[in-house]
């Protein structure tokens, strides 16, 4: 059937058509076992391979025997098919910090360029209130008026002596 391809139920009391879909991925039934590999818990639900070929067959039923007459490639081939991966194998760094560490580095970086093009090419210059100068003045003048002074800075200020009290 081709992607396209559009299906009319069979129910005569359906009348809308039934379109086939291919790219919808399947389902995973989560109340059946399944596989993984874990550290924390090294026992999965089911084994690695369920399927197995007619050597792997032959190598399961050599299993049920004395394990003395196993050489050790077959007791390998045997672990493999229960296990995807040993402790040592999962246990193997990955190096992927390196690329996370690497991501979060470009990312500030790329914020720190922004950052820098915004102050240099968007915002407007620094206002002259924020000058110490300017701020100087305007509080000999807020004092000169006497802004506030029962409970504010006008309060704290000297008048005769011309300090902070």
């Amino acid at each position: 059937m081709a992607a396209s391809q559009v299906l009319y139920s069979s129910d005569p009391k359906v009348t809308r058509p039934v379109s086939v879909h291919p790219e919808v991925a399947e389902s995973v039934d989560m109340s059946q076992p399944m596989y993984w590999d874990r550290r924390d818990t090294p026992l999965p639900d089911k084994r690695y391979k369920d399927v197995l070929t007619g050597a792997e067959e032959s190598l399961k039923q050599k299993e049920k025997g004395p394990w003395s007459q196993l050489t050790k490639e077959e007791k390998i081939a045997l672990y493999r098919l229960t296990f995807c991966q040993t402790f040592p194998e999962m246990k193997q760094q990955t190096g992927e910090w390196k690329t996370v560490l690497g991501g979060i580095f470009i990312f500030l970086g790329f914020t720190g360029l922004v950052v820098w093009w915004q102050t240099v090419y968007v915002y407007p210059e620094r206002p002259r209130t924020f000058d110490d100068d300017w701020q100087a003045k305007q509080l000999k003048r807020m004092l000169d008026m006497r802004v506030n002074p029962v409970h504010g800075f006008a309060a704290k200020w000297d008048y005769e002596k011309g300090q902070w009290k």
